[in-house]
């Protein structure tokens, strides 16, 4: 069976490929990456070592996703991840909304004229902003918190479920994201073919390309090692703002669960995927750890704020746990461990990637 990632030389891309083989025998994985990123050459360098089918490509192209001939299953691990991305400076909205929106529609096509799944690998940036910081929260043991149950059935100390609000603003990149979940569902409605959407919170591993608004786990702890700058920005410079933390590896039995049941009507098509609340942590807890794991280190303080910063953010994954009998498997200190060792083993990781 012939599977095609998109985005193949990302962080993520490159895990589930190099897992899914490991998983199941009998799959034959190929993919592309337009090579954008930072560091993705050295994933395309390894890949192919390993005997991956990857060559570069652009996910708009037809001919690019078609060069394989028809697949089995089409897996989109290809985006701009960046919050930040479309007013940067660096990145304008048009080739944001270019990548992650209008790109998405040579993939369904394809996936419909073959009568196959597609999995679209989402984000819990696709969550309203303004409801997100309404969230009551209170400090403990270094940490934001809920004060008690916010909103049944939306938010609770697990985090925010699939029913929470995706009123904009999200971000532009939440937005291009939100309107290929809806472009997606709506395709597979209309055409009757499996879509799968997976919001994804913080995925974070050895060997992810870290900057400040991606990848936040390894730049800290890059940076840390290497005695860089940093800073906490933000709720008063405190660091006490908490995202949750998943290894990709773990979405694999996810992902095999979803493809084996087909069309699966009776089974919800979007569902959270995160470490949740027991992998959750605070860039003060996270720099507490790595005192504990490197040696002391300054943090400097900034309280200003900034556009599309959120205090809290978990995701609630209860329904894809009841659904498909899944759950995290790597636990966060062993994700930090495996970040701290790469660190140790590339030190110019930092250049590579930024």
């Amino acid at each position: 069976m012939k599977i095609l990632i998109t985005g193949i030389c990302g962080f993520v891309g490159s895990t589930l490929a190099r897992e899914l083989r490991r998983h199941r025998d009998g799959f034959e994985i190929v993919g592309i990456d337009n090579l954008s990123r930072n560091g993705s050459g050295e994933n395309l360098t390894s890949l192919r070592e390993e005997g991956f089918d990857v060559r570069q490509g652009d996910v708009r192209a037809d001919a690019d996703l078609r060069q394989f001939g028809q697949v089995s299953w089409l897996i989109d691990a290809a985006a701009n991840p960046s919050v930040l991305a479309g007013v940067d400076g660096q990145t304008g909205p048009a080739v944001l909304l270019d990548h992650n929106l209008v790109g998405t529609i040579p993939m369904l096509e394809a996936c419909r004229e073959w009568q196959i799944p597609f999995t679209l690998l989402s984000t819990s940036r696709v969550y309203s902003i303004p409801a997100l910081r309404d969230i009551d929260l209170e400090v403990s043991n270094h940490a934001y918190v809920p004060k008690t149950i916010q909103h049944v059935g939306t938010v609770s100390r697990r985090g925010v479920t699939e029913a929470f609000s995706t009123e904009p603003p999200v971000s532009l990149y939440g937005a291009s994201k939100r309107c290929a979940e809806l472009l997606a569902l709506e395709y597979g409605i209309t055409f009757d073919f499996p879509i799968w959407i997976n919001r994804c919170g913080v995925l974070a591993g050895a060997g992810q390309f870290g900057k400040p608004d991606q990848g936040i786990f390894s730049f800290w702890i890059h940076s840390w090692l290497r005695n860089r700058s940093l800073k906490y920005l933000g709720f008063g410079g405190h660091g006490h703002q908490v995202r949750d933390c998943l290894h990709p590896r773990d979405l694999v039995p996810l992902l095999l669960n979803q493809f084996d049941a087909g069309s699966g009507h009776n089974k919800p098509k979007t569902v959270n995927v995160s470490g949740g609340a027991e992998s959750a942590m605070s860039l003060a807890q996270l720099s507490a750890w790595c005192e504990d794991a490197i040696g002391s280190h300054e943090v400097s303080r900034d309280g200003g704020e900034r556009a599309f910063d959120l205090p809290w953010v978990i995701l609630d994954s209860a329904l894809a746990g009841n659904t498909w009998n899944w759950k995290p498997q790597t636990p966060t200190v062993s994700i930090l461990e495996e970040i701290l060792e790469h660190a140790h083993q590339r030190p110019d990781w930092l250049e590579i990637s930024k």
